[in-house]
């Protein structure tokens, strides 16, 4: 049981191995540790597996009083996953494999010789980089948010107290005032990370200024965009960093309980939130009298079923309350009346996992980072047709070209970049001609786009925009809780516009209906969701229109994408080998081996099974539209 401040810096000390340990990368040392991905992702490549052989082979060889192996969060480079990283020998090994323990053990661990064959292979200039920070992936990121990340145990409340954990917690309460507290997160300039962008501090003051003597603090962690995945790795990771920034919002605004509001999809976050709130509470750092300051703080966790209207503040609030999870008109703001009617702050895992790094390192450190208006740094789930899928954090200003291209390695296959799409459901697209846009909230608004939670899909030429506006239109439709009639029927319209345009059925005329619905819907949704639903219409119409007009016009795809304006054939260059025929499952395919095969197109189900197969490249089955 902790009581006092000296009480953490001796567990801090008691750890001061471990830090040392981690920090010392690439100088000689007695002691090794073997730290594996532990996210969901690697998981389901069986990383669990990989620490359990490390551990049990360890143990065989009698060396685990000098090696250890244990589980981390995700280190980011999802690409490339499973990682495995050595300190502080300070190696960084790429997609291992369960079958690759044993060489690692014999190699590295005993002989001191690196796997050449598990290292990262530089893709320009296929150079072998055993380094983490040697990689173009990570040279250009600034790990705020995920500076624990794949650095510590997140099921070992110690590993978080040696890098400086619950230390501003302790500080907060011992040493500052709440208004002090609220002044260090305003002057970092620490904007909301869920999408709105509003002023952290300033959302904590307003709340802090709020009469009542019952309030409380909320984190957000419904992540629910098509491809984000920024959160739920963060809790995954480093859950005791929201927990103690829970606390310190709770001291700051005058709340006595927090909520962690996660959806039942992410169990592995949850499993790990569980572990580090017992842990904390064993500690006394969290409950009753912490610090022996008198303050007392407890934390709730309540899964939601997945809506993600529910990422929506005043939707997840009625959620926590056991209503339906529907948005309310505001004024009055959560921070006036919230739960229960009562004060309430609502906080996104990102923005929350920002402020024990503030409250140490201070806010002009913070500040330092990022432009003007946009402070600090962003993740963003860098996916689609991109070279290396993975967690991105970069200072605020950054390019979009240099995430795309830099950090993410450019385009799969050498194909030709075509928009990206950033803020999910809600954002719109991004052409080649704005790539040197930097990321910020204002500089994204500007170009139609928005920041949003941090997601980021990169497309190339294979794909069909007016295919990508209704994939997201599609999902805003099935998502609305149609408790307002523009977003519960306007979308809906809206879906069926977009159906017959890619069916071949559209007119002329339904473009200026594209248009001037979304505007309409835009302007009398009740909440963001509605709102921002037609965005991604808006910014293909804007920037892809002669696509869409072929499909109404030319009643073609340019993409081949959407089936029904599409058809297969197979051209005079085929070899003959039989590989389509073999991989189509409704057997529309003929021909001898050695000779060219052909297409029955009644049979045709055009669902791209001989495109994909066929080995000639890059005339394989030929779309004719």
């Amino acid at each position: 049981m902790l009581r006092t401040l000296n009480d953490l810096k001796a567990i801090k000390d008691a750890s001061l191995e471990l830090v040392t340990l981690r920090n010392m990368t690439g100088q000689d040392y007695t002691k090794k540790e073997v730290l594996v991905c532990g996210g969901t992702g690697c998981q389901s490549a069986k990383s669990k597996e990989i620490v359990s052989l490390f551990n049990s082979e360890l143990d065989k060889h009698k060396i685990s009083d000098k090696v250890s192996a244990h589980i981390t969060g995700c280190f980011g480079f999802c690409e490339k996953g499973p990682i495995v990283k050595i300190f502080p020998d300070d190696v960084f090994y790429v997609e291992v494999k369960p079958s690759d323990v044993d060489e690692i053990i014999k190699e590295h661990i005993l002989g001191g010789k690196v796997v050449e064959r598990l290292l990262y292979k530089d893709p320009d200039t296929s150079e072998l980089i055993r380094t983490q920070h040697g990689m173009n992936f990570y040279k250009k990121q600034e790990r705020v948010a995920l500076r624990n990340c794949g650095l510590i145990n997140p099921e070992k409340i110690d590993e978080y107290i040696a890098f400086d954990g619950y230390l501003a917690l302790g500080r907060a309460l011992t040493e500052m005032t709440p208004q002090q507290v609220v002044d260090v997160i305003k002057d970092s300039g620490l904007r909301g990370r869920g999408g709105a962008g509003f002023p952290t501090g300033s959302k904590w003051g307003i709340t802090l200024r709020s009469p009542g003597a019952e309030k409380y603090m909320v984190c957000n962690a419904d992540e629910g965009d098509p491809g984000a995945f920024m959160d739920r790795s963060i809790l995954e990771g480093d859950p005791h960093s929201v927990l103690e920034a829970l606390m310190i919002g709770g001291y700051a605004i005058g709340a006595n309980k927090g909520y962690i509001y996660i959806r039942a999809e992410y169990p592995l976050a949850i499993s790990r939130l569980r572990i580090a709130i017992k842990q904390a509470e064993d500690y006394g750092l969290l409950g009753k009298d912490i610090f022996g300051t008198g303050f007392n703080f407890e934390i709730e966790i309540k899964l939601g079923a997945g809506a993600f209207v529910c990422g929506e503040e005043t939707a997840l609030i009625h959620s926590i309350e056991g209503k339906r999870g529907e948005p309310t008109t505001k004024p009055p703001f959560p921070a006036e009346s919230g739960l229960w009617g009562k004060p309430t702050c609502v906080n996104n895992v990102e923005t929350l996992a920002n402020v024990p790094a503030i409250m140490i390192k201070g806010s002009k450190w913070f500040a330092d980072f990022g432009t003007k208006l946009s402070k600090g740094t962003k993740v963003f789930a860098l996916a689609g047709k991109v070279n290396n899928v993975g967690l991105v954090e970069v200072p605020m200003g950054t390019t979009l070209r240099e995430i795309i291209y830099e950090i993410g390695g450019g385009i799969k296959g050498g194909y030709k970049f075509k928009a990206v799409q950033t803020g999910g459901p809600s954002g719109g697209c991004i052409t080649e001609q704005d790539l040197d846009t930097p990321i910020d909230y204002e500089s994204l608004s500007a170009i139609g786009s928005m920041m949003g939670s941090g997601g980021m899909i990169v497309m190339d030429e294979h794909n069909c925009m007016v295919d990508i506006a209704k994939f997201y239109l599609d999902f805003t439709v099935d998502e609305s809780c149609g408790k307002c009639t523009a977003c519960r029927i306007g979308n809906k319209r809206l879906m069926e516009i977009l159906e017959k345009i890619t069916q071949g059925k559209g007119e002329p005329s339904d473009l200026v209906k594209l248009r001037e619905l979304s505007e309409t819907i835009k302007d009398t949704s009740l909440c963001a969701l509605g709102q921002t639903a037609p965005n991604p219409i808006l910014s293909t119409l804007k920037y892809f229109e002669d696509e869409y007009k072929a499909h109404v016009h030319d009643k073609r795809c340019p993409a081949g994408v959407c089936k029904d304006l599409v058809r297969y054939e197979i051209s005079e260059l085929c070899i003959g080998c039989t590989k389509c025929a073999r991989a189509c499952p409704v057997s529309c395919i003929s021909g001898k081996v050695r000779e060219r095969h052909v297409i029955d197109q009644e049979k045709c189900i055009k669902c791209g099974s001989c495109y994909t197969a066929c080995p000639v490249k890059p005339v394989k089955a030929v779309l004719k539209v």
